[in-house]
């Protein structure tokens, strides 16, 4: 009886600590450039496996080449502020970007390690091998615990 009572507590712990994880995903989608060689390529990926080791609040990394590229649209700034002025039919320029890469990184702590993740000194290595692989900008969204 005590060993099943010793079990079941061990259970019902173990289902609490899950609960009260607060790990967010940090995820962005990026435009490769072109001329970027393998070198670089072997660089960044060593630099983001890296960042669980050097970064404490990352616990964990994905990146590569996303499945399905994703296209995002911009439009031009006079248009853009009919749009979110709310016009319903306005006439613009667009422009395409394709984001056909992509990481994302769970991070312990929700939306505070953001901080710390951005000033940890390892961050500029790493924005540094990113640098060399991605057009600049990016489609960055943050998936926050339950």
């Amino acid at each position: 009886m005590k060993l099943f009572t010793l079990f079941a507590a061990l259970t019902m712990t173990a289902g609490l600590a899950a609960a009260a994880e607060k790990t967010m995903m940090h995820c962005f989608a990026f435009t490769p450039i072109e001329t970027a060689s393998e070198a670089d390529w072997k660089a960044f990926y060593a630099a983001t496996d890296a960042l669980p080791k050097n970064i404490p609040v990352i616990k964990m990394v994905w990146a590569g080449k996303l499945r399905a590229p994703l296209a995002q649209f911009t439009v031009d700034a006079e248009s853009r502020k009919k749009l979110t002025g709310g016009e319903k039919d306005v006439m613009a320029k667009a422009n395409r970007v394709v984001r056909a890469y992509g990481a994302c990184f769970a991070m312990e702590g929700g939306a505070e390690s953001l901080k710390t993740y951005t000033a940890n000194p390892y961050h500029k290595v790493w924005m540094a091998a990113y640098e060399k692989v991605r057009v600049a900008g990016t489609t960055t969204y943050d998936i926050l615990p339950q």
